[in-house]
């Protein structure tokens, strides 16, 4: 699918079809762009429970249609029970299970922030509506969300809770095509509209919450959703030769997506999908990635300015500098996995919203908490059990995450919101996107859609090859290999790459979009 989609009265674009079509009806009801991400996120909730729950964390971007650009950070801290001493016994956090369970979910606390900041027409019970019904009445199991049951489910039918009641009702786990109903999460989203969103964190319905992460083994307790409070940010930006990006703050990774840009584009490069393209944001990537392993985790324990640095020209330029036009630094470096939804938004105003949410792990922890029917998250399992240094789990602290929207504002007044899912290959991909697009002037579905690599993993891989999907130039794969690129390639359209999406505001109005033919998404217009 190479066109790219046009309307003027608002659009929405998601990974999943039934999502976008909520958030485009709130702009069509009335609605604004941050309404309508709400009501798409809480969808994406309910029809894409493998990569997302109101049991994960969020981070937001927003433009107004007066130019301010500000970010929502909602993410959850570390439980006070969360402690060295909890872990006793293990070298590292469980992947799955209550141990992995250790940090608050913040994502409906950042719905509750978008909305506060925004205003807005709508009652919250019609934002969620779409959520609920698709909840309670059943809504078919796509194909990719059937093989990641099936692939995962040996892991999670064995944690405590109600996984195995509602992803496998029969014994097997749902095939595609089967109606997956979740009346518990469905009740639960009828509470959070008719009692608010901050019964998730300090009502009845947090109570409940509590009981059941507690009586299923985690450490987190009803204290912990009581002191969490979504914060707003300050976006980090760098500026390009003909536009300024955006991206979220630590304790996000958008510190490298933007890193990856700025050096790229110090780069020459003449054709999109040349070598001298591909090659240099690989290499661009390398250096951002050894940037942010070093540095970049929850803001109240790093040392380095992250603006500062993308202000300062001489690093930049030095670091662009180390990048061989004519050889690959060897990459032996450790991924960042993690399961993901980015989805976007734009109104008729011309506020634009960029939003990315998850529960790191597919499904997460694997805990489903029988009394509300949530998939709790397993972000808390990235952090390192030591004492000190980089990531270190701390009660209170935040843990790094691989979860950042972009947006760009161009000079000649376009505004673009984009991102993926994909952990390690976020940054990666939202480079591929923004330059095919903005660089080298591809069309913005065709930039979506054209094929894309990774350097690392992504979905559990641990190989840390340079994965491209197998319709590149044959010559331009040769030429990675003879630069030494540890080249891997992979079949077309593979989910590996992520679910992207993209939205752009034109100078005069005009909305364009696209989606990723990797996912179930679609572009929705009004």
């Amino acid at each position: 699918m190479l066109h790219t989609l046009r309307s003027r009265r608002g659009m929405v674009v998601a990974p999943h079809h039934l999502a976008a079509q909520a958030g485009r009806d709130v702009l069509r009801d009335g609605g604004n762009a941050v309404e309508a991400a709400v009501a798409t996120a809480a969808c994406l909730a309910v029809v894409y429970p493998h990569m997302t729950a109101i049991g994960g964390d969020g981070f937001w971007l927003v433009r107004e249609a007066d130019g301010r650009v500000h970010g929502i950070d909602a993410c959850g801290r570390a439980a006070a029970a969360a402690t060295l001493d909890f872990y006793a016994g293990h070298t590292t956090i469980p992947w799955r299970g209550p141990g992995a369970a250790n940090t608050v979910a913040g994502t409906v606390s950042g719905w509750a922030l978008a909305l506060a900041r925004a205003g807005g027409r709508l009652p919250l019970a019609r934002l969620l509506e779409d959520a609920i019904h698709h909840a309670r009445d059943g809504v078919p199991v796509t194909a990719g969300g059937a093989d990641i049951a099936a692939a995962k489910g040996a892991e999670l039918r064995t944690q405590p809770g109600a996984y195995t009641a509602i992803f496998e009702p029969d014994g097997v786990p749902l095939r595609e095509g089967a109606l997956l109903r979740q009346p518990a999460l469905a009740a639960t989203l009828e509470r959070l509209a008719r009692d608010g969103l901050d019964d998730f964190y300090r009502g009845a319905l947090a109570a409940d919450i509590a009981a059941d992460l507690q009586a299923l083994g985690s450490p987190l307790a009803a204290a912990d959703l009581a002191a969490h409070r979504a914060e707003a940010s300050v976006p980090l930006h760098a500026r390009l030769r003909a536009a300024t990006v955006y991206n979220h703050a630590p304790p996000t990774q958008g510190l490298a997506s933007l890193l990856i840009l700025a050096l790229f584009d110090r780069l020459p490069a003449d054709a999109a999908d040349g070598y001298a393209h591909l090659h240099g944001l690989v290499e661009a990537t390398k250096q951002a990635f050894l940037v942010r392993d070093r540095e970049v985790g929850d803001p109240a324990w790093m040392t380095l300015d992250a603006q500062a640095l993308l202000d300062d020209d001489d690093t930049l330029d030095a670091l662009a500098a180390r990048i061989d036009p004519a050889c690959a630094l060897p990459w032996p470096q450790p991924s960042q996995a993690g399961d993901t939804v980015w989805f976007g938004a734009i109104d008729g105003d011309g506020r634009a919203v960029s939003s990315i949410q998850s529960t790191y792990f597919e499904f997460g922890s694997g805990l489903v908490l029988p009394r509300t029917g949530i998939t709790w998250q397993n972000r808390g399992c990235s952090f390192r059990l030591a004492r000190d240094g980089w990531n270190a789990l701390r009660p209170g602290r935040k843990p790094f995450h691989t979860l950042n929207p972009a947006l760009a504002v161009f000079d000649d007044g376009r505004v673009m919101s984009y991102g993926t899912m994909g952990g390690e290959g976020q940054p990666q991909t939202q480079a591929a996107i923004f330059t095919r697009y903005a660089r080298f002037g591809m069309p913005l579905q065709q930039a979506v859609t054209a094929p894309r690599w990774l350097l690392g993993r992504t979905w559990g891989e641990d190989s840390t090859s340079l994965k491209l999907e197998d319709r590149f130039d044959p010559a331009v794969v040769q030429a990675l290999r003879e630069a030494g690129h540890a080249v891997e390639l992979l079949p077309a359209f593979t989910p590996v790459m992520g679910h992207a999406g993209a939205l752009v505001r034109e100078a005069d109005g005009t909305l364009a979009g696209a989606f990723d033919p990797r996912s179930d998404g679609a572009v929705a217009g009004w």
